[in-house]
């Protein structure tokens, strides 16, 4: 056996024991402290432990050291420094990653994945995101951010994208949320056409409202013109009276363009035409109770109930002869009127107030109400 030479020292001893290091080399040690300013000390079985200073380690957004490394954690990292200047030995935990992120990063790029990743950082050119230690920009003409929001106010958020370019040469990575949202918009543009029926029920919202009626946004893929007539049987009432914009509405195709993607609908509160029982609730010589809805120069229309009129020709109006309805009448007025005739299959009725003159079911006043009128 050797001699083990008397005149080395304890720490020549402890050095032969540890292993050579050097600058670029990749090491794995344990965390043995984790300091307020975030820096992580690590054993690396060296005469000098390793730091790993915040700015080599990448944390998600609200993300805290604490809860990224633990004490006893095994962590890889790369040497940058063989000194820091303290005595310590300064380590890179991005560096070590990357080389496993990129390689994991590539494949995914390669097999066009769908990327999940929470906005870090954000500028008036557009938003960087990370997959672990790889940066991405997403341009803001990609961003599928419109422009009445405050781009700001994604920071944090979580965004789905795709990376539409790759050079790892330059390392210029870019990333697009619209493409992946167009795709996906199209992907349920297909599914819809492709299922949608006449008389299928859906729920969509309220998009904007006109004199004629209102378009309604369905998935947010499609839109479908909801005709005022389709809204409700009562010809006095105008689209912004029944539906505002916002507003969930559930909604039944009435007719279907698949070639041009066009739809027409029916509002499902509609309900039943009151035409077809017509016959059942209203008979010649009726006296009933009516609202004066508009004049036309050869008389007035009166609602007797909902989504049912019926005509008051001038020369039913009153015995004496007058050249406008407006001479006796006016809107919104409640009269009692005799049905004189009744057409279910065209859709009319008559009315006369003037058979009623000399008797007790005369002109009423306005907005006083003899009999029940039917809204």
């Amino acid at each position: 056996m050797d001699k083990i030479n008397e005149n080395i020292t304890f720490e020549e001893l402890l050095n032969q024991t540890l292993k050579e290091i050097k600058i670029g080399q990749t090491v794995t040690g344990t965390v043995i402290e984790i300091t307020a300013k975030k820096e992580i000390f690590i054993d690396i079985g060296y005469k000098a432990d390793g730091i790993i200073p915040a700015n080599e380690y990448l944390l998600n957004v609200d993300e805290k050291v604490e809860n990224k490394f633990k004490i006893g954690d095994r962590i890889t990292a790369v040497i940058l420094k063989l000194n820091d200047g303290l005595g310590n030995v300064l380590l890179s935990y991005n560096k070590a990653r990357r080389e496993i992120d990129q390689k994991e990063f590539e494949s995914k790029v390669n097999n066009e994945s769908i990327f999940k990743s929470i906005v870090s950082e954000v500028n008036d050119k557009g938003l960087i995101v990370n997959f672990n230690t790889i940066k991405i920009f997403i341009p803001m003409s990609l961003s599928a951010i419109n422009r009445n929001e405050d781009p700001h106010t994604y920071k944090g958020k979580e965004v789905k994208f795709k990376v539409i370019e790759y050079n790892p040469k330059t390392n210029r990575i870019i990333g697009s949320i619209k493409q992946l949202a167009d795709e996906e918009r199209k992907a349920k543009s297909d599914e819809f056409w492709n299922n949608v029926e006449i008389g299928k029920t859906y729920t969509g919202t309220v998009n904007s409202i006109s004199e004629y009626g209102a378009f309604i946004d369905i998935n947010g893929i499609v839109q479908g013109l909801l005709h005022i007539s389709e809204m409700t049987w009562e010809r006095d009432k105008k689209p912004k009276d029944i539906v505002e914009v916002g507003q969930e509405i559930k909604v039944k195709i009435k007719e279907l363009d698949k070639e041009n993607k066009r739809i027409k609908l029916i509002y499902d509160k509609k309900g039943p035409n009151p035409w077809e029982k017509i016959d059942e609730k209203y008979k010649v010589s009726d006296i009933i109770t009516v609202k004066i809805l508009n004049f036309a120069p050869f008389g007035a229309f009166a609602k007797i109930e909902k989504g049912v009129e019926g005509l008051i020709h001038i020369s039913q109006i009153c015995e004496k002869r007058i050249a406008k309805p407006d001479e006796v009448l006016k809107i919104g007025q409640k009269v009692n009127a005799k049905i004189i005739s009744i057409d279910k299959e065209n859709q009319k009725i008559e009315l006369s107030i003037r058979e009623l003159e000399g008797t007790s079911n005369e002109l009423i006043e306005e907005n006083t109400v003899t009999e029940t009128a039917k809204e």
